[in-house]
C-alpha cells in the first residue's frame, strides 16, 4: 500500500469547497425511495460526542430526521434521544422521532440500526470498533460520519482503507471529525502557506496539552465485568481509544500532514506515566514527545500531555524558509504579518453542512483516507514512545500487531487484563513490542 501522495491530501481537503459551494439541492433519485428527501440518521455510539454530532446533523438544511439510536449500554441507547432533541433549538426538535422500536442496545446494536432504514450513520463509539462499523456500514450502502481517530491499530486502518475503496464504488459520502478541514481559519492560512507565503517548511510544533479528561466513572467493585469495566472507562484502554496521542492529538497530527501534503517517514519519541499512576488510570500514559520526519526534510516536533497545572497549549505551528505561522489565522514574514479576520462558522456544524450538502447534490465526498492515515500518524507515534524505536510508516502500516480481543461480549477477555492487585501491564520502552 503506498504512502498518499500530496495530491491525495489536496484532493481530500477539498471537498468541503466541492460540497458547500454546490449550488443545487435535488437530491440523486437512486438514493433515496418514494422521492422523499428526507435524510434518515441513525446514531452508533450515545456518548457526549456521539450526540453532539447528531444534534449538528439535525441542525443542518434541508429535511433530516433522526429515527434509531445504538449504543452497547441499554441506559445511554434509552436516554439519547430525549437528550439530543432537548439541545436542539424548539424549530428543529420536531427531527428527533425515535420511538422504542429504534432504540438498540447490546454489542449486535448497530447491525440492528443498519436495518432499521437509515441513510447515513454516525459513528461515535470508542474508536476500537470503528473500522467494523464502517467496514459494516458501506456494505449496507449507508452514508457515514465518523469520529476521529477511524482506528487505534494498524488492522484498523488497513480495514478502513479497503471499506474506504467500497465506499467510492458506492459512490457513498464519508465525512470524518477532523474538523479543522471545514474550519475557515485553518482553510484559508494553510492555502496561503501551501502558494508559498513562508517558502520552503522546515519545521513544525504540534500542541495537545492540558490538564486531562474525565475520571473514571465506574468503579471495579461495582463493574458487572472486566469487558463493562473498560468500556465504561473505555478512555484509558488503548484497544477503546488507542491512547491520547491517537485519540486527541490526531487533531494537531492532521494539520501538519495536511500543510506538507504528505504522511512522515519515521518517527522516534518518549513518554511515560508521570502523574496518572494510580491503576484507576488502565494502562495509557500521560505523556508522550515524538518526533516526525517528512521526505525533504522537514521535521514535526509533537508534545501532548495530561497533567493538571502545567503549561498548556493546543495549537498548531510552523516555520518556513521566508517566515513562520500559527496555523490557526497567522503568518508572519520579513515583510508582513497577515492575521485571518473573515467569519469563522463553528467547524463542528460545518463539517455536516458540507457532507449533507454533499449527499443532496451526488458530489464526490470521502474524507476515510485521510482519516486513516492521520490515524496511522497518531499510532506511529504511540508506537515509538511505547517502544523506544525508530518506526518506519510503511512498517507501521504493514504492522500485524492487533489491540482488539477476539470477541465482543460482556464475558469476553480485553486485550489487557488485570494484574492481581488492579493495576495493568504498561508499555516500557526497550521491552515492549514495537509493530
Amino acid at each position: 500500500m503506498p504512502q498518499p501522495s500530496r495530491r491525495d491530501f489536496l484532493k481530500d481537503s477539498s471537498f468541503a469547497a466541492l460540497a458547500a459551494s454546490a449550488a443545487s439541492l435535488s437530491l440523486n433519485s437512486a438514493i433515496y425511495a418514494g422521492n422523499d428527501d428526507t435524510v434518515k440518521v441513525g446514531l452508533v455510539g450515545c456518548g457526549g460526542r456521539g450526540k453532539g454530532a447528531a444534534k449538528q446533523a439535525c441542525s443542518t438544511k434541508g429535511n433530516v430526521k433522526l429515527i434509531a439510536v445504538a449504543d452497547v449500554f441499554e441506559d445511554k441507547a434509552q436516554s439519547a434521544a430525549a437528550e439530543i432533541k432537548a439541545s436542539l433549538s424548539s424549530d428543529k426538535q420536531t427531527r428527533v422521532g425515535v420511538d422504542a422500536d429504534h432504540t438498540f442496545s447490546g454489542f449486535d446494536a448497530y447491525e440492528k440500526l443498519l436495518q432499521s432504514g437509515v441513510d447515513l450513520i454516525i459513528l461515535a463509539t470508542p474508536p476500537g470498533f470503528r473500522p467494523g462499523h464502517f467496514e459494516a456500514a458501506v456494505k449496507a450502502g449507508k452514508h457515514v460520519f465518523m469520529e476521529k481517530p477511524v482506528a487505534v491499530d494498524a488492522p484498523g486502518v488497513r480495514q478502513v482503507l479497503e471499506a474506504s475503496k467500497l465506499a467510492k464504488e458506492k459512490k457513498l459520502k464519508v465525512g470524518v471529525g477532523l474538523q479543522r478541514h471545514h474550519q475557515a481559519s485553518y482553510l484559508e492560512t494553510i492555502k496561503r502557506l501551501q502558494d508559498g507565503m513562508i517558502g520552503d517548511f522546515v519545521a513544525f510544533r504540534a500542541y495537545w496539552n492540558g490538564g486531562g479528561v474525565w475520571e473514571p466513572p465506574l468503579k471495579r467493585e461495582d463493574a458487572k465485568s472486566e469487558m463493562e469495566y473498560q468500556l465504561r472507562n473505555w478512555y484509558y484502554y488503548n484497544w477503546l481509544s488507542g491512547d491520547h496521542i491517537v485519540e486527541q492529538h490526531i487533531h494537531n497530527l492532521d494539520v501538519c500532514n495536511w500543510v506538507l501534503g504528505k504522511t512522515p517517514l519515521r518517527a522516534n519519541g518518549m513518554g511515560g506515566r508521570q502523574f496518572r499512576t494510580d491503576k484507576r488510570y488502565g494502562e495509557i500514559y500521560d505523556h508522550h514527545f515524538v518526533e516526525f520526519e517528512y521526505e525533504g526534510g522537514a521535521r514535526v516536533f509533537s508534545q501532548c500531555r495530561h497533567i493538571p497545572n502545567c503549561w498548556n497549549s493546543v495549537s498548531e505551528w510552523v516555520q518556513g524558509s521566508k517566515g513562520s505561522a500559527d496555523i490557526n489565522g497567522v503568518i508572519q514574514t520579513k515583510d508582513e504579518q497577515w492575521k485571518f479576520r473573515s467569519a469563522n462558522p463553528d467547524p463542528y456544524q460545518v463539517e455536516h453542512d458540507d457532507l449533507f450538502a454533499a449527499i443532496r447534490t451526488d458530489a464526490e465526498y470521502n474524507e476515510a483516507d485521510n482519516g486513516a492515515y492521520s490515524s496511522l500518524t497518531s499510532i506511529m507515534g504511540r508506537m515509538a514512545t511505547y517502544s523506544g524505536q525508530i518506526i518506519e510508516w510503511q512498517d507501521a502500516l504493514n504492522s500485524e500487531l492487533s489491540l482488539m480481543p477476539d470477541k465482543f461480549t460482556w464475558d469476553g477477555t480485553p486485550s489487557s487484563l488485570p494484574k492481581a492487585d488492579g493495576s495493568y501491564p504498561i508499555a516500557m520502552p526497550g521491552i515492549s513490542r514495537a509493530l
